[in-house]
């Protein structure tokens, strides 16, 4: 699969009120969006199976957090998972905070790595401490031709300086599920990644 600048990880529970998820990434994919990492880990299988259904029939290509689920195109692994946890999904990708957790991912074969935190996250506050900029360009040289995506506290004011880093894109949270218009949020950090 090629990758797009902008991963969008989900998480309903930060959508402003009278949205719903699967409408977001429907607004979003509207406005370019290629690919989601689908979270929800607090619904039980079946109703994240039935969610994933809905949100891949938007047109996105979906990614399943931690478990495979039927119609996925691949899973993103947490930073100590097994391989085996993608079941059959064609590709992986993994959750990356440090230079071990790097080395461990593409030792692994993951398709994409995400590092994080980048900056201070309003969707996991006090998780760090914030690796930067310095941060990313070190993920980057161990990940060697991996492709990695800088996450944690990138909206559309800082996507370029991690690009400048050397991310291959960025995956956000919460500056698109936290946003009044998540399409017009996406599309802000998209059009600096261009």
């Amino acid at each position: 699969m090629r990758l797009p600048r902008v991963l969008v990880l989900t998480d309903r529970r930060q959508l402003p009120a009278g949205h719903d998820l699967v409408g977001a990434v429907t607004a979003c994919v509207q406005a370019g969006l290629g690919a989601v990492v689908l979270r929800e880990l607090d619904l039980p299988r079946g109703e994240r199976q039935e969610l994933a259904r809905a949100v891949g029939a938007t047109g996105v290509t979906t990614i399943t957090a931690r478990t495979w689920l039927e119609g996925a195109a691949g899973v993103h692994l947490a930073a100590a998972q097994q391989v085996a946890d993608a079941g059959p999904a064609a590709f992986h990708g993994r959750s990356c905070h440090d230079d071990e957790e790097v080395a461990r991912a593409v030792g692994g074969g993951a398709a994409y790595l995400t590092i994080s935190p980048v900056g201070a996250s309003a969707s996991k506050p006090g998780y760090g401490p914030p690796l930067g900029a310095a941060g990313v360009r070190r993920a980057v040289r161990l990940a060697g031709d991996v492709p990695v995506f800088a996450l944690g506290g990138v909206d559309a004011r800082n996507a370029a300086a991690v690009r400048d880093a050397g991310a291959y894109g960025v995956a956000v949270m919460g500056a698109v599920m936290r946003a009044a218009d998540p399409a017009a949020a996406f599309a802000g950090i998209a059009e600096v990644l261009r």
